[in-house]
């Protein structure tokens, strides 16, 4: 996977004779885990397409809360991930960083959300 800067040596495993990822960087802190969080949304498009899909997520969460249609919200989820896996498997190259940290990476997108909207990052 290009981008995804983390050490991984490949080793092998001596009691199934396969190959296994030994080193692997394991994200315990948010604090740690958004540099890289960061290093996977390097893409103008994809940023662009994070901050609209969540945008769009944020606008359709408030509309299910102020009309009580609940649905909205399998919704608001559905449109918000498709922007954004748009920007990663077809901007970033990369896969999205949901699968395996998925509540660091919904942290990670609305971080991202707010820095935009405040000018901290690049649109």
């Amino acid at each position: 996977m290009r981008g995804h800067g983390l050490c991984c040596a490949e080793t092998w495993n001596q009691g199934g004779g396969g190959i296994n990822n030994m080193n692997e960087k394991k994200y315990r802190r948010f604090r740690d885990f958004y540099p890289f969080y960061l290093s996977e949304h390097a893409n103008k498009v994809s940023r662009r397409l994070h901050f609209t899909g969540t945008s769009l997520a944020l606008a359709l969460l408030i509309t299910s809360v102020a009309t009580q249609r609940w649905w909205l919200i399998a919704v608001a989820l559905l449109q918000g991930y498709a922007f954004a896996w748009v920007g990663h498997f077809f901007f970033e190259h990369n896969k999205p960083a949901t699968f395996k940290y998925p509540g660091f990476s919904l942290m990670g997108d609305w971080r991202l959300w707010w820095e935009i909207l405040t000018g901290k990052l690049r649109f």
